[in-house]
């Protein structure tokens, strides 16, 4: 007998009577195991990603990119008194500067005229081209300065000169400019409605860099893709001038804006831009 009181050769699990391992353990059972199974195990994953393979690429398509940070999601559907609504609000947070560009744009043309003013039939018509351009380069400052307030970003004085395309805008206009006239001078209706539907040729000129002829014919689509509502925003607009010259003119530096900021926020809803 062992110390401990465990007698080897009483245990029935000991039938040959073997000493026991130190620590009062019993031996370890006897057998025949087979062998651990072999093949081609894959290797252990390394960080817990699966193994690398050939998985079908991302699906692709042109997806729009989301809003910046600033921007609300845009319009699907355009509104006369949302699209008046903005104008207001826009001028409103930037009226100092509004009012200064156009009363600036008013004092050059009002001297430009003074100035630029003959007898002479050769020098007058000179002159007339002279003042013309310069009237097409204020008009398209006032849109330069309006696609910069849908874009998010207040103008500042230089702002409303950023553009590099002056021939195309310049071109643009005159034919604007002919195809007006030749309207007019048919019973008027016909100008008005080419005045109606050239309304957009600088934004898609100066926005999009557009040629003069495919602006005026982007210009056209645009606006009879969504004629009716576009029309009464065309009057509520002129209505809106009609009031600032009634009020002493000087209601003009007021609507003026107004109503430039509120027919660009028309053009990017019709176009799909982004509006901010």
């Amino acid at each position: 007998m062992t110390s401990g009181g465990y007698d080897p050769d009483k245990d029935p699990q000991n039938p040959g009577g073997y000493p026991p391992p130190q620590g009062g353990y019993p031996p370890p059972s006897q057998g025949n195991y087979p062998p651990p199974p072999q093949g081609n195990y894959p290797p252990p994953q390394q960080g817990g990603y699966p193994p690398p393979g050939n998985y079908p690429p991302p699906p692709q398509g042109n997806y729009p990119p989301p809003p910046a940070f600033g921007e609300s999601p845009m319009p699907t559907q355009l509104s006369v008194g949302t699209a008046i609504g903005y104008g207001f609000n826009k001028f409103k947070e930037n009226a100092l500067v509004w009012i200064g560009i156009v009363l600036i744009a008013a004092i050059i043309q009002g001297v430009l005229n003074y100035v630029l003013s003959s007898d002479n039939f050769v020098l007058s018509l000179i002159f007339s081209v002279i003042v013309g351009v310069a009237t097409l380069l204020i008009q398209a400052a006032l849109v330069r300065g309006a696609l910069h307030e849908v874009d998010g970003m207040k103008p500042a004085f230089g702002s409303f000169f950023q553009f590099n395309n002056v021939f195309a805008i310049v071109i643009a206009g005159v034919l604007v400019g002919i195809a007006t006239g030749i309207g007019y001078i048919l019973l008027v209706i016909p100008g008005l409605v080419v005045t109606f539907f050239t309304w957009w040729t600088f934004q898609f000129v100066i926005d999009r860099g557009d040629e003069p002829i495919p602006a005026i014919k982007a210009s056209a689509k645009a606006i009879a893709s969504n004629g009716g509502t576009i029309f009464v925003l065309a009057l509520a607009l002129f209505g809106l001038n009609v009031l600032g010259a009634i009020l002493l003119v000087v209601g003009l530096l007021v609507t003026i804006p107004i109503t430039i900021i509120a027919g660009t926020y028309a053009y990017r809803v019709t176009v799909r831009g982004r509006v901010a």
